[in-house]
């Protein structure tokens, strides 16, 4: 199976919006979880998460990539400038750092390596756009929460090495460059 990767762009932004809107994915949180959405007193209602997200595409700010099949969009990688997103617990002693924070596969496409190759895509992109390094927060295979960040493994196999913990989950990897 041959897949494409592109980055969301206000072109494609249909095919965005239609991939997280799909059943099985992150549409209650448009990946917002790591960027200030909400105003100070609230919690962000949806609406104001796909603005958010939205408005940064319109800006010209990166937020990921998606796969494709067949035209189709069956995959995302959220992948940005890591000073664009809060609270990851990363090294912050590194500069030019970009962040992976977000993967999701439609099921039908699940088992085939595609979130190998969307890390894969996500590092060929912060380097292409100035990165020196980039970092990803997975979990373990077995952790209950925060799964859709990505696994350890996976990241071990692009390379990328562990730095320290970030709360009781996720760990902290990083990949120079």
């Amino acid at each position: 199976m041959t897949f494409e990767f592109h980055p969301v762009n206000i072109e494609n932004w249909s095919d965005f919006e239609t991939l997280i809107e799909s059943k099985g994915s992150p549409h209650s949180c448009w990946c917002t979880a790591w960027i200030d959405v909400a105003k100070k007193s609230k919690k962000a209602e949806k609406s104001e998460k796909k603005s958010a997200i939205k408005n940064r595409v319109e800006s010209g700010i990166p937020i990921g990539l998606l796969a494709y099949s067949n035209s189709e969009p069956i995959g995302w990688c959220a992948v940005a400038p890591r000073d664009t997103y809060k609270n990851l617990g990363g090294d912050e002693t590194k500069e030019q750092v970009w962040s992976v924070v977000c993967f999701f596969i439609k099921r039908s496409f699940r088992g085939q390596g595609l979130t190998n190759l969307l890390l894969n895509e996500a590092v060929a992109y912060a380097r292409n756009h100035g990165a020196k390094y980039i970092e990803g927060y997975p979990v373990a295979p077995e952790s209950p929460s925060y799964r859709f960040m990505g696994f350890k493994p996976t990241f071990e196999k692009a390379n990328f090495r562990f730095i320290k913990n970030a709360g009781t989950r996720r760990n902290v990897m990083l990949r120079e460059l």
